[in-house]
């Protein structure tokens, strides 16, 4: 079953937890996500691809992070205070998402989450299952999984 079916099955709404990479707000059904914490010393990791910061210890566990803004094809994550790790639990493993900044989360209507365009303002639109209009900005909606795929080049 993929990803965007268990999401409708669930009344149609979904808890965004949104988030800024670089200038672009982006979200994340909030139940991927296992806990968000402040930027942490990570150990680095030789011959990882480049958007793969390294791997932190978090209570026992191997967390590997990754720069989400580089994984999207933007420009590298500045690290700064503002920073935050996403951590999601995919396939019995833990990555955290290094951000820019934690907004807010949107209660959405899945069936106002509109599809993506093949590319959102530089980014990846395979990595996005939708695009949600709130009031004042547009949410792409990440697809976490697709996100976690290995690159077929």
């Amino acid at each position: 079953m993929n990803e965007m079916a268990e999401i409708k099955g669930n009344g149609n709404m979904v808890e965004l937890a949104t988030f800024y990479v670089g200038d672009s707000l982006c979200g994340m059904d909030i139940l991927k996500v296992q806990e968000i914490n402040k930027h942490m010393e990570m150990t680095w990791v030789p011959q990882a691809p480049e958007f793969v910061l390294g791997v932190m210890n978090l209570r026992g566990k191997i967390v590997t992070i990754i720069d989400l803004g580089g994984k999207l094809g933007l420009s590298p994550t500045d690290q700064k205070k503002e920073n935050r790790n996403i951590i999601v639990n995919s396939q019995n493993e833990y990555i955290g998402f290094l951000v820019d900044r934690i907004s807010d989360v949107v209660l959405a209507d899945w069936d106002k989450i509109e599809k993506p365009p093949a590319n959102i303002g530089n980014i990846k639109g395979r990595f996005f299952e939708g695009v949600l209009k709130t009031e004042d900005s547009l949410v792409g909606v990440l697809n976490v999984e697709e996100v976690l795929k290995e690159e077929e080049d």
